[in-house]
């Protein structure tokens, strides 16, 4: 009798035993099923996004950081629906998607994580383009240009009597809004009778195909493409300045110059691998910037948001 519940007691360990070891390896998958973190937003960050998520990928293999691309404001609207935990922008949250995050008992911090020029780019054909003012810009892509400004030498009388072929960003897109609040003076208003796309990539091959055409986007793209393209100038009243790591930083890029941001979901702030992948995106966000053609905040800028950070972590904590 003593042998058999000895027996009994052995098998009965040894079944807990197994079945603690399958729990807790159910819990490692369930875990690890969690480590995910979904950005969507803007085609202008993607860059410097999409290359810290492929550095941190080796450094944490377990966590899937996938990052998508719907625009600044298709990112917000998935942002404020809590479909996302970060957003990437390459403007400001607009009252509206404020008023959505609300409404969803959303609430976020925004982070600095670089600089970007906009480029007014031209065909290398165009051999008349080498500057052009920011009230010319606005001439020719206000609202009133609509059916009335059609060709170049409305512009300047020496320039061809050939129509202009506009290229932009869509208007979901934080580029195009940034470019009409700067250049026409209303954010979202502009003509609309030109070629548009939240693909930064087509509007290349558009201008790349077409001798009279004109447009702007990310200095990144013109950067990765300079061969198909032609970077034409912008003159604030101070002379033609091209869009540079310097003259973005110095500030002589003007007004097409602009920091570029994410914005991290407060739920989300409150699981460690999320707060790991933001801290490693402030550590290393300057060099990879870089990397992909952006131009990085100062060293003591990024030290502003990793402290900006750490107080809204601090603020989440206090709030539990």
């Amino acid at each position: 009798m003593k042998k058999l519940s000895l027996l009994a007691v052995t098998l009965f360990s040894a079944s807990l035993l197994i079945s603690s070891c399958g729990n807790t390896k159910s819990e490692q998958n369930a875990d690890a099923s969690n480590m995910t973190i979904s950005i969507d937003g803007s085609s202008t960050v993607y860059p410097i996004t999409e290359a810290v998520a492929e550095m941190y990928r080796s450094e944490a293999p377990d966590v899937k950081v996938t990052v998508g691309v719907s625009g600044t404001g298709g990112g917000f609207k998935k942002f404020g629906r809590g479909e996302t935990e970060i957003s990437d922008a390459s403007r400001a949250i607009k009252e509206k998607e404020i008023a959505l995050c609300k409404e969803n008992n959303i609430s976020y911090e925004e982070l600095s994580v670089a600089y970007d020029g906009l480029a007014v780019i031209a065909n290398p054909e165009n051999n008349w383009l080498e500057t052009i003012t920011v009230a010319e810009l606005k001439k020719i892509w206000e609202p009133a240009a609509q059916g009335v400004i059609m060709k170049w030498n409305q512009i300047r009388p020496e320039w061809p009597n050939e129509e202009i072929h506009l290229y932009g960003p869509g208007v979901a897109s934080g580029t195009y809004d940034y470019f009409t609040e700067a250049i026409v003076g209303e954010s979202g208003k502009s003509r609309g009778d030109f070629t548009a796309s939240e693909d930064d990539n087509v509007l290349v091959q558009g201008i790349a195909g077409d001798k009279f055409g004109l447009g702007f986007f990310g200095i990144a793209y013109y950067e990765e493409n300079m061969g198909k393209l032609k970077l034409v100038k912008v003159d604030n009243g101070k002379g033609g300045v091209a869009p540079s790591l310097e003259t973005v930083m110095d500030g002589t890029y003007s007004p097409l110059a602009r920091p570029l941001f994410i914005y991290v979901n407060s739920v989300a702030a409150t699981k460690k691998h999320v707060v790991d992948f933001v801290n490693f995106y402030l550590a290393n966000a300057g060099n990879l910037a870089k990397e992909v053609g952006y131009i990085p905040l100062r060293a003591e800028e990024y030290k502003a948001q990793q402290d900006k950070f750490a107080a809204f972590l601090k603020s989440l904590e206090t709030a539990k």
